[in-house]
């Protein structure tokens, strides 16, 4: 069942429904036979598999819980890691991982061949192993204390609007909120419903009509295309993955809370940002923020922090020492790597470790430039880069992304274009049409003039209601089901 879809609607109103009309004792039952419903008209067989994967970890928490003796505790927790990491080493790694042993192997003078049969990876395995991850980890350090109800866990694991795709939440985030019995509540419901909209407006009218546009252009060979064409796709594509996985995540947000559930926020405009630091602290919070605490802290040496909120980047002092470029660079090729299994998108994630690197080191020289300079050169910058790197993210292979890339760095390509002109001016249109939306936005919160937020906030919802009407099919899955 995907978000984009009627069927998906006409799920989440009826059970919006029986939760309100429930006694407060069965909902919890409710939502995990729901959430178990949702999953299963997928693939009913990776059901065992998640159920599976819980248990381990729902009876390791309780050992840790139980245990005092340090090294006990961490034969516990290293059980947990190691049985969620080969599981998502099997799924989702083991053709890369066969894969480059018989390059290597070749490179050795050997023929090696790895069979490895038919493996199907299960929707959502990297998002609901790091809620396990989470949840086990904190009760290792002492941040939450193991739930012995495992209906209650099985509901935290596998909660449908974040299960697939997050926003990724921590136990003590969520878990409290399945617990408890909210109020119904009308505003919150109103809210629920508009973020819904405008995510589903996001997902069926620019994301999916820029998706034909970007396959079609990464078919093309890179020495055809011109220096201006290879940034008109990096634009494009940075601008559909935003709107998917941002429209996504309205569409989660804004299902949990018609259920009176909270999920924080996982966008912030993000191409708005005018440094690296800043931008990963508008995209894609949750995650970022999650390898912020479980893998970069940690191997910086620096305690952790236990909040949903904030990005990767860290204040931390001396950021030329060995130790923190280290964590930078291993944080951000894990990070790439979680994404998928090929090396495009290590070099992705190293390409912005580069990137942030880089701005902490200038800082400190840019402080006696005056700030109207610094932010815009900032934000331009800044955009250039990120939507460079969505050319490594999205190619098919590294060749390719290098091809591709060389293309900006030759001069005499930038006087060949090969799409047609309508395809630059949407590209064009659609960044500059987010970029006014963000400065109305901005100008409606702070204006006084009531009416005229209603009346634009009125609008809104009737364009994306209407928008959403004529166009909502699930033509394309959501791009970060995938990961």
């Amino acid at each position: 069942m995907l978000f984009n879809s009627v069927s998906y609607i006409l799920f989440l109103i009826a059970v919006s429904i029986l939760f309100w009309l429930t006694s407060p004792r069965l909902r919890t039952w409710l939502l995990l036979g729901a959430s178990v419903a949702f999953y299963g008209l997928w693939r009913p067989e990776f059901l065992l598999l998640i159920a599976f994967s819980a248990l381990v970890d729902f009876g390791v928490a309780l050992k840790i819980g139980q245990e005092h003796r340090p090294s006990r505790r961490r034969l516990w927790l290293a059980i947990s890691l190691g049985f969620n990491i080969l599981l998502l080493g099997y799924f989702k790694y083991a053709y890369f991982i066969a894969g480059n042993i018989e390059v290597l192997a070749h490179l050795l003078g050997a023929q090696w061949s790895v069979r490895l049969g038919t493996i199907i990876l299960p929707l959502g395995i990297s998002f609901y192993t790091f809620l396990s991850i989470s949840y086990t980890d904190d009760v290792y350090r002492g941040l939450y204390k193991p739930t012995n109800d495992l209906k209650l866990y099985l509901t935290y694991v596998t909660f449908w609007p974040h299960m697939v795709a997050g926003p990724i939440l921590r136990a003590h985030e969520l878990i409290p909120q399945l617990r408890s019995s909210p109020q119904f509540d009308l505003d919150g419901i109103a809210a629920g419903v508009k973020r819904i909209l405008f995510g589903l407006f996001l997902k069926v009218g620019p994301a999916d009509h820029l998706a034909p546009l970007v396959d079609d252009w990464l078919l093309m060979n890179p020495s055809s295309l011109g220096a201006l064409d290879v940034w008109t796709m990096a634009f494009a594509f940075g601008m559909q993955i935003y709107f998917d996985f941002a429209g996504y995540s309205m569409i989660a947000i804004g299902s949990a809370r018609l259920l009176g559930i909270h999920f924080p926020e996982n966008f912030n405009w993000p191409y708005l940002a005018n440094s690296p630091r800043e931008f990963w602290k508008r995209w894609h919070i949750t995650l970022s923020s999650w390898i912020r605490d479980y893998l970069y802290l940690p191997l910086c040496g620096v305690r952790f922090r236990d909040t949903s909120d904030g990005g990767i980047e860290t204040n931390l002092v001396r950021p030329d020492s060995l130790r923190l470029i280290t964590a930078l660079l291993a944080t951000w090729g894990i990070m790439g790597l979680w994404h998928g299994a090929a090396w495009t998108f290590v070099l992705w994630g190293l390409w912005h470790a580069v990137f942030i690197w880089i701005y902490r080191v200038i800082t400190p020289f840019t402080a006696w430039l005056p700030n109207r300079l610094i932010s815009p050169l900032g934000w331009a910058v800044t955009v250039a880069v990120s939507m460079l790197g969505w050319i490594l993210f999205r190619s098919r292979s590294a060749e390719e992304a290098i091809a591709l890339l060389g293309r900006i760095c030759n001069a005499h390509a930038y006087g060949h274009l090969s799409f047609r002109e309508s395809s630059y001016l949407l590209v064009a249109a659609l960044f500059v049409g987010m970029l006014a939306m963000h400065l109305a936005s901005r100008y409606l919160l702070s204006t006084k003039k009531v009416w005229l937020r209603r009346t634009a906030d009125t609008m809104a919802v009737a364009i994306s209601a209407f928008t959403v009407f004529i166009l909502l099919r699930p033509v394309n899955l959501f791009i970060y089901f995938q990961f």
